[in-house]
């Protein structure tokens, strides 16, 4: 049964949102930046109208499995101090993943319009030799 956690922090400069889902033991992320300090309205609002869309990272090994613990105090105190960490070291690295993916998919792309320019730019310059060499 795949499990999703959402971490809502201040970085320095944004408020940032970071849902980690796990299933059969593996471990996606998805990172969304919400700007201002988001109310839970807004929060639920966002969860409910784009979850759906958001791009989670490659799934790598979570490792063990939180239970979750049924005291309410203890709960509390489990989220407290998960709030202090921020993003875990899994969700880092699943992030981390996700970002050189993208990468190396924008080098590719990046590199065929490259060459694609060139081909053009080289046909260009064959027409215009055969042109200058046409008789009148």
């Amino acid at each position: 049964m795949p499990g999703v956690t959402l971490k809502v922090f201040f970085d320095g400069q944004f408020w940032i949102g970071i849902f980690e889902r796990t299933e059969d033991g593996k471990l996606s992320v998805s990172r969304t930046v919400f700007g201002a300090e988001p109310k839970e309205q807004q929060v639920l609002e966002f969860i409910l109208r784009y979850y759906l869309k958001l791009h989670f990272s490659p799934p790598v090994d979570g490792g063990k499995i939180q239970t979750v613990a049924s005291n309410p105090k203890r709960r509390q105190r489990q989220i407290a101090r998960s709030a202090e960490k921020g993003i875990g070291t899994k969700s880092q690295q699943a992030m981390k993943l996700a970002q050189e993916a993208g990468k190396l998919a924008r080098k590719v792309r990046s590199k065929e319009q490259r060459e694609a320019e060139e081909q053009r730019k080289r046909e260009l310059h064959a027409e215009k030799k055969k042109a200058k060499h046409r008789g009148h």
